[in-house]
């Protein structure tokens, strides 16, 4: 049978790996050097001449490496399963690392970005103070209102970036990608997506029109907390690429190749870990629905959730996080927070334990209060990464903390 042509599955993507220079290593080696060496001059004179333009020729691991570039057009090759065009993915040493390039990528000193004010902490940190300090201003507003987003850009010239995130961070609102997609296309704004918390399991952003995805994939892709990076995610275009690529060459924020290695291996077992993360949140969300001290629980996957029909239509599940508002507020949640035993305590997410953490005095510490509870982010508020282990133990560690206050 001819299989040239054939597509392979989504999970086939996660787990096959290519051959590297025709040997025979079941497993894609790590090429940790600094640097390769050339054929002969020429070679190197075309290398440096085109700017880095060939990918395939390696000569210094900040400007690429082939397990560092192997893995990020894996990543790409799932943003874009199922989409028309050729997209490429650049890896990053962290998640900051890949939305700050892919930012600078689109915007310059006078330019705006319009954004939601419920994002990740050091998201809105870079947006309000470093970018600020280059020039470039951030609007927030909400995204949910489609009319005020377009009006907003139609009548600023000066708005060239629509930034999303989400399901966002902490609340796990979600936002209309294709109405959001289609008012930016129309008026000539590039748009990027924080895939994070959904993954390209359940959710493509780059099949409804938006222009670059970005993770932390740290985060749910790696999977088991072992090593910190980042990926931004593109429609494989010259200019645009040696954009982004160049603002990685300059400023450093290259993923090591095993920071790469160590995200690889987490990639193999993506769709099984999320179906197991979303089953978890799942039960646990139901069970926080009913217990007396919980005022709201933000899980996509509960019908009475103000975003679930939204959810339901443009992604394929609900991922393995929720959060929920406590009725007393800062002290409860901070009492909570000392009363969890089995669950972890930490600041990060999405590995294959359960991970507990109040953003409040955590992640969103640098947050004005004021824009903090405009969007949802309440002292009150507990933001949970559900992992992998038995439900009911789980279940049982949340119910005795809330229990005891």
């Amino acid at each position: 049978m001819d299989t040239s042509n054939y597509k392979k599955g989504f999970q086939s993507i996660c787990v096959k790996d290519p051959v590297f220079d025709g040997k025979s290593s079941h497993v894609p080696p790590i090429y940790a050097t600094s640097t390769f060496t050339y054929e002969n001059l020429d070679a190197a004179f075309e290398f440096f001449k085109s700017g880095g333009k060939n990918k395939d020729v390696f000569t210094y691991s900040r400007m690429g490496n082939p397990t560092v570039q192997f893995v990020g057009n894996k990543i790409a090759a799932l943003e874009s399963y199922g989409v028309d065009g050729d997209y490429t993915g650049l890896l990053f040493a962290s998640g900051m690392a890949a939305i700050s390039a892919a930012i600078l990528s689109f915007v310059k000193a006078g330019d705006k970005i319009i954004t939601q004010g419920n994002l990740y902490g050091t998201t809105n940190e870079l947006m309000t103070s470093l970018l600020k300090d280059f020039g470039i201003e951030t609007i927030y507003a909400d995204l949910k209102d489609l009319n005020f987003v377009e009006d907003a850009i139609i009548n600023d010239e000066k708005i060239k970036l629509l930034y999303i995130e989400t399901p966002a961070n902490p609340t796990l609102a979600c936002y209309d990608l294709d109405g959001l997609a289609a008012i930016a296309q129309n008026q000539g704004v590039k748009t990027i997506v924080d895939n994070t918390f959904a993954t390209p399991y359940i959710q493509q952003p780059l099949s409804f029109g938006i222009d670059c995805v970005v993770h932390s994939s740290t985060k749910f892709l790696n999977g088991h907390g072992t090593g910190t990076s980042g990926v931004v995610i593109i429609k494989n275009e010259e200019a645009l690429y040696k954009k982004i690529y160049g603002i990685q060459k300059m400023l450093g924020g290259i993923c090591s190749p095993f920071e790469a290695f160590l995200l690889n291996n987490g990639v193999k077992t993506l769709p099984l870990r999320m179906v197991q993360h979303q089953h978890n949140a799942m039960k646990l969300a139901q069970f926080l629905a009913q217990h007396p001290q919980v005022n709201t629980v933000n899980y996509l996957g509960l019908e009475h959730h103000p975003d679930h029909l939204l959810a339901k239509e443009q992604m394929q599940g609900f991922s393995g996080m929720l959060s929920f508002v406590l009725k007393d507020g800062l002290t409860a949640g901070m009492n909570f927070m000392r009363a969890i035993k089995f669950c972890t305590l930490t600041a990060s997410l999405c590995t294959a334990d359960t991970l507990v953490t109040h953003p409040a005095s955590t992640s969103h510490v640098n947050v004005p209060k004021e824009q903090r509870e405009k969007f949802g982010i309440s002292d009150g508020l507990i933001r949970m990464s559900v992992g992998l282990e038995d439900t009911e133990d789980i279940i049982q560690d949340i119910k005795q903390a809330l229990d005891s206050l």
